[in-house]
């Protein structure tokens, strides 16, 4: 089995997908006005609880992501309905996508998993996955997991970003070594 690995540094792809809001597309890697980073969280779907409580502490640490200049969307492979049901419970503050599909999870190099019955989900579903985008339309931080409670603490992420935003720390994409 391969797995394709997005790396540190690279250009984030290039994923549209539709909003639930108001089912308008949208390009996962772009940031909104007024923003010049992008926070992408995948996430696993309505039959997940932990994604559920994942997504309501990133309504608690929104607005720190926002004075940071961090754009935030989550996305998921469930339907729009399915997608609607979860979210009337975490109520977001923050944009949420659906309807990613197998390839655009391949392009981003998650975990992807078969549902263990009907009653978890109908098709295959994205792992957890965690991507910060720079300015430059490039992955300067990511995370991805092959289960839902392998996650980054929100909290620890926000402090990290406050330190990697400050001027002052010059801090570089890090993972990026290569053998001369």
């Amino acid at each position: 089995m391969s797995h394709f690995k997005l790396q540190a540094g690279s250009k984030f792809p290039a994923i549209s997908v539709p909003l639930l809001k108001n089912e308008a597309r949208v390009e996962l890697g772009t940031p909104n006005a007024g923003y010049d980073w992008k926070l992408v969280i995948v996430y696993r779907g309505k039959h997940c609880p932990i994604c559920t409580r994942y997504l309501q502490e990133l309504n608690d640490v929104l607005p720190r992501l926002n004075q940071l200049g961090i754009d935030v969307i989550a996305v998921s492979a469930d339907s729009h309905e399915r997608a609607q049901m979860q979210m009337n419970i975490v109520k977001p503050q923050f944009p949420v996508a659906y309807s990613l599909n197998v390839e655009q999870m391949q392009q981003l190099g998650l975990y992807i998993s078969n549902p263990r019955s009907a009653q978890e989900t109908d098709k295959p579903f994205p792992e957890p996955g965690l991507y910060v985008i720079n300015e430059k339309g490039n992955v300067q931080l990511v995370d991805i997991a092959n289960a839902p409670f392998l996650r980054p603490s929100l909290e620890r992420l926000v402090a990290g970003l406050g330190f990697i935003r400050n001027p002052e720390n010059n801090y570089p994409i890090r993972g990026t070594f290569e053998q001369e």
